[in-house]
């Protein structure tokens, strides 16, 4: 069967064994390059605007997804959100047990029109609701790295 050839059986598919090398290099960018360098050197969330929408995006972006204008507005938007919705982790990423569950979340941070996946702490499951209020714990100063991994959870007020 020539490789052209549509394939109606999974059966029937060539394949050819091997290694593909490949490696890949992934940056976060311009936008995110400010966005990260604020939380390790301030602790402070900054987000760009649109000026012609009216949004205030986060994480940080160079143009904008609605009318593709170019966003040179940088705003500080608050450390502080509410959860837009969450859910509750059993098992880690290679399908094993955690020995406690985490809580990931969706935070809209106030003064933004979008917001944050991170864990919630100082929290327990049964807890969390959506639109609970919470704010960003950081890591300290000398232990950030520029990541969002910086932001160490999300707790509740």
């Amino acid at each position: 069967m020539p490789i052209v050839d549509k394939v109606n059986i999974n059966t029937t598919a060539k394949t050819w064994p091997g290694k593909i090398p490949l490696e890949s290099l992934y940056t976060v960018g311009l936008a995110g390059e400010r966005f990260f360098r604020e939380i390790k050197d301030n602790g402070k969330f900054w987000g760009t605007h649109c000026p012609h929408c009216d949004i205030t995006y986060v994480p940080a972006q160079l143009f904008c997804e609605r009318c593709f204008a170019k966003l040179t507005d940088w705003r500080e938007v608050a450390t502080k959100g509410t959860v837009e919705t969450f859910t509750i982790v059993h098992v880690d990423l290679d399908g094993q047990p955690l020995a406690q569950p985490q809580i990931v979340a969706c935070v809209r941070l106030a003064g933004a029109d979008g917001g944050l996946v991170h864990f919630l702490g100082e929290v327990k499951p049964d807890e969390v609701y959506i639109g609970q209020p919470v704010e960003a714990v950081f890591k300290p100063k000398t232990k950030r790295e520029g990541s969002i991994l910086d932001i160490r959870y999300f707790r509740p007020l």
